[in-house]
């Protein structure tokens, strides 16, 4: 069972207390009442269970969650005036009340902490904002003949993961590698039952050619356990096994398949020789490194599997400045490893406040034992210092560019006579090509710059719209904007809300925009269209504002790049979303509206017939014929055709 999904079990509570099933809490006399004294009140109905504990604001917005051993203990240190951090005490000033939950264990209370905080976002945690999935490498154990593939998302198909990697890079060249080295196909099993002939990847011998019989099934297998030992790290006999079939070649006078396995033997030399940054000792660990500078963080992560550095990315936790090293470290690894496998060891530049409590939860999810080591000499204080390193001068250009943007919004600021710097800048676009496969795109830019989490895309909906009306793509895109914003954050209390919209378009596109504000009673949201200008030259945009004359900006201004930055930005979005719209419209068939038809049967129907068109004419014996499809399936299918012409 996945420790981090567990449903922690709520102890007795003393009787005639008022309290749901789930949650101890206790109203105050006066709930507007906040700081020291409203968390004294709660001691009398706490025990010394382990819980999570939420502290909340005068309007029941979540400030915090935390987790304790001893929740009375714990929330006992709160009630104290005068021990307390700036943060901490400017935190305990605004709540106002308190929820809590007790668990059997702190283990459980550790990863329901993980799970709220995550859930919650509260203020004053602090909170990992880069959550994207990493991809890893599938080798598949679902045909005689298995593929090597890229994989991201949830691990669903039979066959043995390799990661995680820290980026496509990484997995690409990795794959490039191992069809260099060992010749396994990577296309789809489709594609391989239909083929006849040996497709480019074997004439540029980066496969053996499996779908046109040139390499027997126990050949292949041989090559593929290969390349899964080179993925565990264990290539010590790789080479020498590929050397005496090069001799052993060589002495029966089979000089091509000697050099081909010379030339393996060459590309197997390149990647260990370029494999000088990876540990030797270290056979599979994460390390992780925080710097701290300035108020910020940078937290740098670097995949070690199989021996191999399999590469790094940065986090930028937020945090408010006065946090112990420990603590954000913490909070760290609690929320990274909250929905992913945590490797055998992680290796750390700063302890844990509760390192046996954070490996005992990990190795409950992982199903085996995780170790956490700060280590102070060696190999593996060299990979921290490595990171660590990597992990300052990350953090040094993220300062920088941070101070750029600063400046570039307080720009727009001035530009646009805006009496606050936007924190929050929404940008929107459309695409079709003359009405057709219509999308809305919006992106996001702020302080970090881009936030792509926050980008959306829309795909117009509206029948009545005549083909190739900006004007009313826009209003549909807006209006299901705000109409969502308005439903999910009336209180504009979630940072969602933009402080300033820039529109693809001149004054007819501003007031369309306009007058769906005002029905939606959003109007005091600033809005600028951004049109071509004259000629359509790039600098020398117009800026239409309603009620506002017609405005430029002189051409060097970086304000003015940065605005065309946006606009390029949200037209590349635009544009990529319709494409892929567009693509999928060319790659539907009719079989797509048959029930109980999925893309495995799809596959299969079109693989057996070659068209859609031939599977809407082939009788029932034909299409029971078919592999992995039953009677009744073939029934629906021959059904739908039939009934539908």
């Amino acid at each position: 069972m996945d420790a981090f999904s567990l449903v922690p079990r709520p102890l007795p509570l003393q009787p005639n207390e008022n309290h749901d099933e789930n949650f101890m809490t206790e109203q105050p006399d006066r709930p507007t009442k906040t700081g020291y004294d409203v968390i004294f009140g709660y001691l009398r109905t706490l025990d010394s269970s382990p819980g999570v504990y939420r502290m909340l604001d005068a309007d029941s917005r979540v400030l915090y969650v935390g987790k304790a051993r001893n929740l009375k203990a714990r929330v006992s240190n709160y009630s104290r005036p005068g021990q307390h951090s700036p943060r901490i005490a400017r935190m305990i000033s605004e709540t106002s009340s308190m929820m809590f939950l007790t668990t059997r264990t702190e283990t459980e209370a550790l990863l329901l902490e993980q799970n709220l905080i995550k859930q919650l976002k509260p203020r004053y945690n602090v909170l990992l904002r880069d959550d994207k999935s990493f991809p890893n490498i599938l080798v598949t154990k679902d045909h005689a003949f298995p593929m090597i593939k890229k994989h991201r998302g949830a691990k669903k198909q039979k066959g043995n993961y390799y990661g995680p990697f820290a980026g496509a890079g990484a997995v690409n060249r990795t794959l490039n590698q191992l069809q260099r080295v060992f010749l396994l196909r990577n296309c789809s099993d489709s594609d391989f039952e239909t083929r006849t002939r040996p497709c480019l990847q074997y004439q540029i011998k980066r496969c053996s050619g499996p779908c046109c019989g040139l390499v027997s099934e126990a050949e292949y297998e041989g090559s593929v356990r290969d390349a899964e030992k080179f993925l565990q790290g264990r290539t010590k006999g790789i080479q020498e096994a590929l050397a005496k079939q090069m001799q052993d070649a060589s002495e029966a006078m089979e000089f091509e398949r000697a050099a081909a396995m010379r030339d393996r033997i060459k590309a197997l030399t390149q990647v260990q020789s370029a494999q000088g940054i990876n540990p030797q000792n270290t056979a599979e660990a994460d390390v992780i490194a925080l710097h701290r500078d300035g108020g910020q963080a940078c937290v740098q992560v670097f995949f070690i599997r199989a021996n191999q550095n399999w590469g790094n990315h940065d986090y930028y936790p937020r945090i408010s400045g006065d946090e112990d090293a420990s603590e954000v470290m913490e909070a760290f690894v609690g929320q990274f490893y909250s929905n992913r496998e945590p490797p055998r060891m992680l290796i750390l530049s700063h302890g844990l406040d509760n390192d046996d409590l954070m490996a005992e939860a990990l190795a409950e999810k992982a199903e085996r034992k995780v170790e956490i080591v700060v280590p102070q000499r060696g190999e593996k204080a060299e990979l921290v210092q490595n990171a660590l390193r990597n992990a300052r001068e990350s953090l040094a250009r993220k300062m920088s560019e941070t101070a750029t943007q600063a400046r570039l919004l307080k720009g727009v600021a001035e530009a646009f006579d805006m009496e606050k710097v936007p924190q929050r800048i929404e940008v929107y676009d459309n695409s079709h090509i003359q009405g057709a496969h219509a999308v809305g795109a919006m992106i996001v830019a702020g302080p970090d710059g881009f936030d792509k989490n926050q980008y959306r895309k829309f795909n117009i909906k509206d029948d009545s719209l005549t083909p190739g009306d900006d004007f009313g793509m826009m209003k549909e895109v807006l209006t299901r904007r705000f109409q969502r914003l308005l439903k999910e954050d009336p209180e504009r209390s979630t940072g969602t809300w933009p402080d300033l919209l820039l529109i693809d378009g001149g004054q007819g596109q501003v007031s369309a925009v306009r007058e769906i504000m005002d029905a939606l009673g959003v109007s005091d949201i600033p809005m600028v269209g951004v049109a071509k200008g004259e000629d359509r030259d790039a600098g020398k945009e117009e800026f239409h504002r309603t009620g506002k004359s017609v405005m430029a900006l002189r051409h060097n201004d970086p304000v003015l790049y940065f605005i065309q930055r946006m606009r390029d930005e949200v037209h590349r979005f635009a544009i990529g979303t319709h494409r892929a719209k567009r693509s999928k419209a060319i790659g539907a068939t009719p079989l797509d509206d048959v029930p109980g038809v999925g893309a495995t049967r799809k596959r299969a129907l079109l693989a057996h017939f070659g068209s859609a068109k031939a599977v809407a004419r082939a009788n029932l014996a034909d299409l029971r014929a078919v592999d992995g499809v039953s009677a009744k399936l073939a029934q629906t299918v021959y059904d739908y055709f039939h009934e539908n012409g």
